[in-house]
């Protein structure tokens, strides 16, 4: 049997288990397993500035196809300490990404060594499992069994730290007969898919809820034959948006809190049934659990045993794999339709698609600063149909959520439960990593594009080139709002005097930091665009500067200072809903409308 090191066998086995790419920063610890990811020269490493941010592009890069595992490897100490909101995040939305630590020597553990903290206490809570390995022996089974578990069941990550001597030691392995563990999911048995498909049938006005598990387990194309087998309209959460395209007949609107649309909340509190599959009933999409649930039945399907119930109790709970039981949901649904035993859903299918039609918010302002609805409509009407948007938090992300269009299972990236400031450029660079040929486009209000704007620089470094969206209104608007109702405005003065007036744009001096200057000091291009005119010759003029120099490009929106519109003071909570949409005689009345030209 071959003779190595264990950190050249932790490298072999992450080749077995289908890594090729990984994200991270060197450090005394953990040099060993970067010798051998040298040595061996298979995985590719782009190296973050910051060690939470190399965890967010590992995370990005697991989003954004299918199968992919992220990798983050740090130091000891404060290299693991920075992933833990790297860690929360992906496991909050079950995102599976392996974050690798290096580690004192196991004679100076719990010695008060330089750098040595007890980082796999530290990270249970947000991980599957956390593991400091303690014998060299143990490295290639526990490198096996962190992919098993990350893959199995409901996904998530999961944290190795490897003390020096461990990493160092030298270990006999068989690399040539290895093979990775086959994942565990349960599936639904075909009494309960027959259950619930009877459930469904005798209901009148019927949804489908779809949550980010059908995303997570490549299920989106079967979500879309089920729903037209049934002709039952499907509600999307926001981890799920574009599960189903945002123009198909059968896409009914998100619902909720902040991230939805009238017209999704108009059609929920019209249903009667409601088919969760693959989602956690968070509460940015319930909004009020009493008034989400009343009057309504729910079956509700999940991989994880312990989320049936978790927020309320469902008429019926299947615990399942989200692809398959729309396997057995496509199969059974397709036969009693081709048997004629599937109930006319054509008229309740139209009535939601009316108040699509009808119940729209606002988009044509022509104010300048420009209102943050204008910039999206000339997002949806700049960018095609194949567009991936990357965000994470705010106004920006809210209203995101709110006008843009999304019609591609993977093209919405966006961390939901954990929403961590400064998330958006790494996950983009992860993003780009994991698809150099996808249309990228992240969105950030100021602040979130400060938490981590060092980051760029990987962009510029390593040539992972996509539009980044900043909407500056250099106002803290979701943090101001939220203080409202303590009758404070504390502690949220991003701005001030340095970026020069702009009189004729209406633009006051007082904006604070100069993005366009820091974008370009960190090796990437920028634009400031003023006013709605400006803003297609803006993407046009990004897109030809990425094809030109392979970087970032970044186009700063200086918008109107105080943001109150429909995702902030007056946000559509499920139980607030408003049954007209103020609109302008000009504005769009339709999705297919919105691609309308400025």
């Amino acid at each position: 049997m071959a003779k190595m090191t264990a950190a050249q066998a932790a490298v072999l086995v992450m080749e077995k288990e289908g890594v090729t790419q990984a994200f991270g920063v060197p450090g005394a610890a953990i040099n060993p397993l970067y010798a051998a990811l040298r040595k061996q020269g298979s995985i590719a490493h782009i190296l973050a500035r910051h060690v939470e941010g190399a965890s967010h592009m590992a995370e990005g890069y697991t989003r954004a196809v299918a199968g992919n595992i992220g990798v983050c490897i740090g130091t000891s100490g404060p290299a693991g300490t920075d992933m833990i909101t790297g860690l929360y995040s992906a496991w909050a939305d079950s995102i599976p990404i392996l974050c690798i630590t290096g580690q004192a020597p196991r004679a100076r553990l719990y010695k008060e060594d330089f750098q040595a903290v007890d980082i796999e206490s530290i990270s249970k809570p947000v991980t599957k499992w956390s593991v400091t390995v303690r014998e060299p022996g143990q490295v290639p089974q526990v490198f096996q069994q962190a992919f098993h578990l990350m893959r199995s069941g409901r996904p998530g990550p999961v944290l190795i730290d490897l003390p020096f001597d461990v990493q160092m030691a030298q270990i006999e392995f068989d690399i040539d007969t290895y093979q990775p563990l086959v994942p565990y999911k349960p599936a639904a048995t075909r009494a309960q898919i027959e259950k619930a498909l009877a459930m469904l049938n005798a209901a009148e006005r019927p949804l489908i809820v779809a949550g980010g598990g059908i995303i997570n387990a490549d299920a989106a194309d079967l979500l879309v034959r089920f729903a037209e087998a049934t002709g039952v309209p499907v509600i999307p959460t926001l981890m799920a948006w574009g599960a189903i395209p945002d123009d198909h007949p059968l896409m009914a609107g998100m619902c909720g809190l902040q991230t939805s649309h009238r017209y999704g909340n108009a059609t929920m509190l019209a249903s009667d049934f409601v088919l969760g599959i693959g989602n956690r009933w968070a509460n940015r999409h319930t909004g009020s659990v009493e008034v989400y649930t009343k009057g309504r039945t729910f079956v509700h399907v999940d991989i994880e045993p312990t989320q049936i119930g978790r927020v309320f109790t469902p008429d019926f709970g299947i615990v399942s794999d989200a692809k398959l039981a729309l396997e057995q949901f496509v199969a059974v649904a397709e036969q009693m339709k081709a048997e004629g035993r599937l109930p006319d859903r054509a008229k309740w299918a139209g009535e939601c698609r009316d108040r699509k039609k009808t119940l729209l918010r606002k988009t044509n302002f022509a104010d300048v600063p420009m209102k943050p609805q204008r910039v999206y409509q000339c997002m949806n009407n700049n960018f095609s149909h194949d567009t991936c948007y990357v965000s994470t938090i705010g106004l920006s992300q809210i209203a995101a959520a709110q006008f843009l269009h999304v019609y591609n299972p993977r093209h919405w990236i966006n961390c939901g439960q954990a929403g961590p400031l400064g998330w958006t450029i790494p996950a983009a660079l992860g993003v780009r990593a994991a698809d150099p040929s996808r249309k990228i486009v992240a969105l950030s209000g100021d602040y979130d594009f400060q938490f981590m704007i060092e980051e760029l620089a990987v962009g510029a470094q390593f040539k992972l080139p996509y539009i980044h969206i900043v909407v500056n209104n250099s106002y803290l608007g979701l943090i101001r709002q939220s203080q409202r109702g303590f009758e404070m405005d504390y502690c949220v003065q991003l701005a001030f005097d340095n970026i020069n007036a702009a009189p004729d744009a209406g633009i006051e001096a007082g904006y604070g930091v100069d993005h366009m200057k820091v974008v370009e000091g960190l090796g990437c291009k920028g634009i400031r665009v003023r006013k709605q005119e400006e803003m297609t010759p803006a993407i046009q003029r990004a897109e030809a500067l990425m094809a030109e120099f392979g970087v970032p490009v970044v186009i700063e929106v200086m918008l109107e200072r105080v943001t109150n519109i429909a995702m902030g003071t007056e946000i559509d909570a499920i139980n607030e809903f408003e049954p007209l949409a103020e609109r302008s005689e000009d504005a769009p009345t339709s999705i297919a409308a919105m691609a309308m030209l400025d």
